[in-house]
């Protein structure tokens, strides 16, 4: 595939990665009351997020509070928020960077090394983007599977995985492929590169072909002019 098609591809996932991220820090669906024992017939579901906590009524009321104190929240919390907020970051500038590197876009128009650089380093931030909004969705979905399955906690305590874990790691995983993308594309042309380099303007696989056959020409050459 070509290193163009790669980019594109690559950047493409890791909008839509970053967009994912978004929608998953922002949304309060990372947690969601169980409904099993005694509170399987119950009117209220609760939902926890990153920033606050909403309870929806079977009357289809739904309220939305925010956590009150920021140094009140446990620590696994507090890191998951910055987790996220630092993937988002990273992602945002990564997405700067990639337009300025790939190939279909007019920046640094002359250089293609350079350009093959940026795009790398662009990738190599959406991986990184994406491995730091994959720690706080494995950390979340861990604590809520290994709390559903504690016999001493009440059932009125208990959570399920909620939606934004899931569109978390889906995430997650969209946004370290296109940087896995955006990174191959920089080293086919940065090889593409120094075989133009080799090979005056010509690909390195062209400029050795055209070696073999001058190098024949020449013993062609030579024998013709042994026999006469």
């Amino acid at each position: 595939m070509p290193s163009v098609a790669l980019e594109l591809m690559g950047f493409f996932l890791g909008l839509l990665g970053m967009l994912g991220t978004l929608v998953a820090t922002v949304l309060p669906y990372w947690q969601i009351s169980a409904h099993i024992g005694s509170n399987i017939v119950t009117a209220v579901a609760n939902m926890r997020g990153l920033w606050m906590e909403c309870v929806s009524q079977s009357t289809g009321a739904f309220q939305c509070e925010t956590y009150n104190s920021m140094l009140a929240l446990s620590a696994d919390l507090q890191a998951s928020r910055a987790l996220m907020v630092i993937s988002l970051v990273l992602s945002i500038l990564a997405i700067v960077i990639a337009s300025l590197g790939m190939q279909c876009t007019l920046c640094l128009q002359g250089n293609a090394e350079v350009k093959s650089r940026v795009a790398g380093t662009s990738g190599g931030l959406f991986l990184f983007a994406g491995f730091l909004a994959l720690i706080p969705v494995s950390w979340t979905t861990h604590e809520v599977v290994q709390t559903f399955y504690q016999p001493n906690v009440p059932s009125s305590l208990k959570f399920e995985l909620g939606e934004c874990l899931y569109i978390g790691l889906a995430s997650a995983l969209v946004s370290m492929l296109g940087g896995g993308m955006l990174c191959v594309s920089c080293c086919e042309e940065r090889e593409g590169v120094q075989g133009r380099r080799l090979g005056g303007g010509y690909p390195i696989q062209h400029y050795e072909e055209y070696c073999d056959l001058e190098v024949t020409f020449k013993l062609v050459s030579l024998n013709t002019k042994t026999l006469f």
